[in-house]
């Protein structure tokens, strides 16, 4: 059941509450992409914390359209431990599409997200999960960013643009190495648009989100799949698919422009009425004509951003379909 208290939203502890709720235990959701040098010794390194920690645990790996053997090298893992779990999609749909399938397909109470890269340390998960009592979802922020300079430049951009979306601090620090409430899903269980932000969409089930600065290792292996061009587009379908924050600053510059076009009238016509003659020059009034058609020109784009987003939800494109599961074998 979900109460307010002092305007967050609080998550009973009680699955008698829900009807069929989750088990106790803890899902391990990775999106996997072009991996197979990575996953030998992810998964050794996750069921060594795993088997520490005790208890009930799987480990889902979401085959987001690799191209190399990751899929073959995921369906032999599950062959050999039981607690793994393979998900391959259709085609590449994004890191956020397959982590969406996987945390509808986690079983336990307790998800943890985590990427396939190695830079996010298993051995960091005990820290994190401690957290979780106090919040809904806790991020593992890196203490120190590890890319380049243009990389952190246009992740940093991304986070402020959730921030807006988010309309939480958090934002600013949120991270792929997540902890959340498994419960947290039922909150989102029907959106099926084909652009997924995971960050916003909890914001659809709560608003307590907790941070904790964790160790965050140097890529050893590949290149990330995240360049500054795919993380900008990331930051603009966030802004123009979960808010209406582009059409109210496309209203706001309307209204400036509107107010600045009066002002300008009014100048004209007290030159006019004072000195018998209006204000001389062509550059004058054709700056005045690039600054409205330019204004007007934005707003159109805005509003065609989101009619392209209408037409899509119109069509209703699903935000992954998966092709096979480990589970079929």
């Amino acid at each position: 059941m979900q109460s307010q208290e002092n305007g967050r939203a609080i998550l009973s502890d009680s699955r008698s509450d829900f009807p069929g709720g989750f088990l106790p235990g803890l899902s391990i959701v990775i999106p996997v992409f072009n991996a197979e040098l990575n996953l030998p010794e992810l998964s050794a390194r996750l069921k060594n914390v795993l088997n520490a920690l005790g208890g009930d645990h799987e480990i889902l790996f979401v085959d987001d359209g690799s191209r190399d053997e990751s899929w073959q090298l995921i369906t032999r893992l599950a062959q050999t431990d039981k607690a793994i779990r393979g998900f391959r999609m259709m085609r590449n749909y994004g890191q956020h599409n397959a982590l969406l399938c996987g945390i509808r397909e986690a079983k336990f109470d307790t998800t943890v997200t985590m990427d396939d890269d190695l830079q996010h340390p298993p051995e960091e998960i005990p820290m994190i999960l401690a957290q979780l009592k106090d919040f809904d979802v806790v991020y593992g922020a890196p203490q120190q960013q590890t890319h380049g300079v243009f990389r952190n430049l246009a992740s940093q951009i991304t986070k402020l643009a959730l921030q807006k979306t988010m309309g939480s601090e958090t934002a600013r620090h949120i991270s792929a190495f997540r902890v959340l409430r498994t419960e947290l899903r039922r909150g989102f269980e029907t959106y099926h648009g084909p652009y997924v932000s995971i960050d916003v969409l909890l914001t659809w089930g709560t608003k307590n989100f907790g941070v904790l600065r964790v160790r965050h290792a140097a890529r050893v292996r590949g290149a990330s799949n995240y360049s500054v061009r795919k993380l900008l587009q990331h930051a603009m379908n966030m802004i123009t698919g979960f808010t209406t924050i582009p059409l109210q600053l496309a209203t706001w510059i309307g209204l400036a422009f509107t107010a600045f076009g009066f002002l300008v009238l009014c100048y004209v016509v007290t030159r006019y009425l004072i000195q018998g003659d209006v204000a001389p020059g062509f550059p004058f009034l054709a700056s005045l004509i690039v600054i409205f058609s330019g204004a007007q020109l934005l707003a159109l784009g805005v509003l065609g951003e989101y009619l392209a987003r209408i037409h899509l939800r119109v069509m209703d494109r699903p935000s992954y379909s998966i092709r096979t599961t480990t589970d079929a074998n």
